[in-house]
């Protein structure tokens, strides 16, 4: 039993909570405390039906890239050209998305393509090339906000069709099209990291790469899968925010990666790998929003949020150390 209680001789009950039911419920508790916290300070406004849309909106973007930074995480590696990748696939495929040009799927499958070439470029420096995921993903992030730059010459790109649009800003029966998206990201990966084969081979690696081998898993081909799926799913990132904003712009992403890595290690993937859920990333995503959010309708300076963000990284990662030791 997680939970124990036990009678005193003074008929007072006492609850002892094993380490074991914090590490598998500290998050979700965590996260219900700071909901009605907001919803105590700021009931108006925190708790009505559209600001708890726009929240699951706001997260939406980084939630996407949170999933594949998920797998990323467990194999024990990590990727910093999130934001990059995102903002070169966005750029290129927005040129591709004015009026009666081409269809709408044409810049969606010019920007998944981007995103998924620049995560295989990962995947093999990482795997043939023995470099390590930070050094190899910080040299991505430089080349990709370089191209991002040097494309249309460093102009924003806007005048966006309708039906690209809406990707990022309309809805289906009042769910904004961001978090349908999302919520198949979740699914898709919740099966993938579950249900298949792919899935056990991710945790195998993460949990020692060197029994993997001798297992008999093709690890570095898993490693390129990883990077390559991170790739995928930060274009598609990429994607939602320029048709949300209605314009790409080559600052777009700056800092996502801090964002997503946050989001999963909140949510109790561990740093060293081997450990981590979908459903724990969608509790990091989940908390990190609505404590921007809330933050926001308290009127604190954004200035502040990024400190307070910073402790609540490095709480989530002291937390992680002490439940391994």
């Amino acid at each position: 039993m997680d939970i124990k209680q036990e009678t005193r001789k003074d008929g007072f009950v006492r609850v002892k909570v094993s380490g074991n039911f914090i590490s598998k419920y500290g998050i979700l508790i965590a996260f219900l405390m700071l909901f009605a916290v907001m919803g105590i300070l700021r009931p108006s406004t925190f708790l009505t039906v559209g600001n708890q849309l726009n929240i699951l909106r706001q997260v939406s973007i980084n939630g996407i890239m949170a999933i594949g930074m998920t797998f990323v995480i467990i194999t024990g590696g990590t990727d910093l050209s999130v934001g990059s990748m995102l903002a070169f696939a966005s750029i290129v495929a927005c040129s591709f998305a004015h009026p009666n040009e081409y269809l709408v799927f044409v810049p969606i499958i010019v920007a998944l393509l981007i995103g998924a070439l620049l995560g295989l470029f990962n995947g093999i420096v990482i795997a043939k090339g023995k470099v390590a995921p930070f050094i190899a993903t910080l040299g991505t992030m430089t080349i990709a906000r370089g191209m991002t730059q040097l494309f249309n010459g460093g102009r924003p790109i806007n005048d966006l069709s309708t039906q690209f649009n809406f990707i990022g800003g309309g809805s289906v029966i009042g769910i904004p099209v961001p978090v349908i998206v999302f919520c198949v990201i979740v699914l898709l990966g919740w099966f993938l990291l579950n249900k298949t084969r792919f899935g056990r081979y991710v945790y195998a690696i993460g949990g020692n790469e060197t029994t993997a081998k001798v297992s008999g898993i093709r690890v570095n081909s898993i490693y390129i899968m990883v990077y390559t799926l991170m790739g995928v799913l930060s274009a598609l990132s990429g994607i939602v925010l320029s048709a949300r904003v209605e314009t790409a712009t080559v600052i777009a992403g700056t800092g996502y990666e801090l964002d997503a890595i946050a989001a999963v290690i909140i949510g109790g993937t561990s740093t060293s790998g081997g450990r981590g859920t979908i459903i724990g990333t969608i509790i990091g995503v989940l908390t990190m929003g609505v404590l921007s959010n809330g933050l926001d309708l308290l009127g604190v300076s954004s200035y502040y949020q990024q400190i307070v963000k910073g402790f609540i990284i490095i709480g989530a990662v002291l937390l992680d150390k002490k439940n391994k030791a």
